[in-house]
């Protein structure tokens, strides 16, 4: 670590756009005095952009979660040879800096461990404690190399606590860090429902969104709600609009977050950059969501969530997080048919996206965890 009485060096690790905009609103409600820098393992680190230095070597998103547990493939890269490239550079940095903060996932903890990082603050936060526990391998690895945890619920912070660690669970920082930004979704409503469309930020989000329109069309033209896409910083809406034949229309509005539309005959997509997820989720019944930050952002905000399971999701975290959610993710077959059904139930039914949505909120939490961790890496 450096040393001396000059501003103090922080590096923050994360490795998706979700824990990227996690990490970004910390940064925003830091103090001054800290020189801040960011690795984004995976992608472009969009959400870091005019915000602090960007560091290290790109990659780019896995195609889908890993069906099994892996480090190399979850902290970065899709196999050892890409994986190495994090490792030697969080080494050769690795004095550099007086704090490293990982944000993310326990994979993203290993790839600090492999490069001889230690004293590490680590904020979880995929794990979430209502499905399986931190294994003893797991337990191990954050001993080793994580000074202080944050943890999203109790008992996973109590069982690192009773191995000797500074372990704490102070509520969803995800609710935290809803991006908001300049556009005026309500004013684009016309038909009594909206959906929000989260395809993802993951190389298969083309064939997800795919999927969501095609489930879309599907429905009777008198039951089609107003449609938003929220876009992430990564994603090609080329792509998105080729995969889904959908051609791009519409003058921008001048609000900042603002892509336009993508449109056929019977569909209109009014599309919004990222950074104004919470605009789009605010003014919408349901969402339609393959994503994962996002999704418990949209579920803590009290939407019903419909997405699909394929086989190449990993099943040991997905039932975790089904454990959280509860009802308040309907998750269906990969196929138009499947969803297009979920979603009709929804759309039709006040009552019931009522129901459930509240179900969901309670699970989730609400916002106010943030400032006990930037009061701890200031601390």
């Amino acid at each position: 670590m450096t040393e001396g009485s000059g501003p103090r060096r922080l590096l923050f690790v994360s490795t998706s756009a979700g824990e990227d905009s996690v990490a970004a609103e910390i940064i925003r409600r830091l103090p001054p005095g800290f020189i801040v820098e960011a690795y984004p393992a995976i992608g472009e680190g969009t959400a870091y952009h005019g915000l602090c230095a960007i560091v290290g070597p790109r990659a780019l998103p896995p195609r889908w979660r890993r069906a099994r547990f892996s480090v190399p493939h979850d902290f970065g890269l899709g196999n050892a040879r890409a994986f190495w490239p994090g490792v030697q550079f969080l080494r050769r940095v690795r004095k550099s800096y007086d704090r490293v903060i990982v944000v993310g996932d326990i994979a993203a903890l290993a790839g600090c461990w492999a490069a001889g990082i230690g004293d590490v603050v680590f904020l979880d936060l995929h794990r979430t404690g209502h499905g399986r526990p931190y294994t003893a391998l797991e337990r191990q690895l954050i001993g080793r190399t994580a000074a202080l945890v944050f943890c999203r619920h109790e008992d996973l912070a109590a069982a690192l606590r009773a191995d000797g660690r500074d372990a704490r669970s102070v509520g969803n920082v995800l609710m935290d860090c809803v991006p908001h930004g300049d556009y005026d979704a309500m004013s684009r409503r016309t038909r009594p429902t909206a959906v929000t469309l989260l395809p993802g930020s993951r190389a298969g989000n083309s064939e997800s969104f795919a999927l969501q329109i095609n489930a879309l069309r599907a429905l009777p033209p008198e039951d089609r709600p107003d449609i938003f896409l929220a876009v992430a910083g990564s994603v090609s809406i080329d792509d998105l609009a080729r995969a889904a034949r959908l051609h791009r229309s519409g003058l921008l509005t001048g609000q900042s977050a603002d892509l336009s539309t993508l449109r056929d005959e019977q569909l209109t997509v009014h599309m919004a950059h990222g950074s104004a997820l919470g605009n789009l989720i605010e003014a919408s019944d349901i969402v339609l969501s393959q994503a994962d930050t996002a999704t418990v952002q949209a579920v803590g905000l009290g939407r019903p969530v419909i997405s699909f399971r394929t086989f190449r999701d990993r099943g040991a975290r997905y039932r975790d997080e089904q454990g959280l959610y509860g009802i308040a993710r309907i998750v269906t077959l990969p196929d138009v048919q499947s969803v297009s059904q979920a979603l009709r139930v929804l759309l039709v039914n006040a009552d019931e996206r009522a129901r459930i949505g509240a179900l969901g909120a309670e699970r989730v939490g609400g916002a106010g965890a943030i400032q006990d961790v930037v009061d701890a890496i200031v601390g």
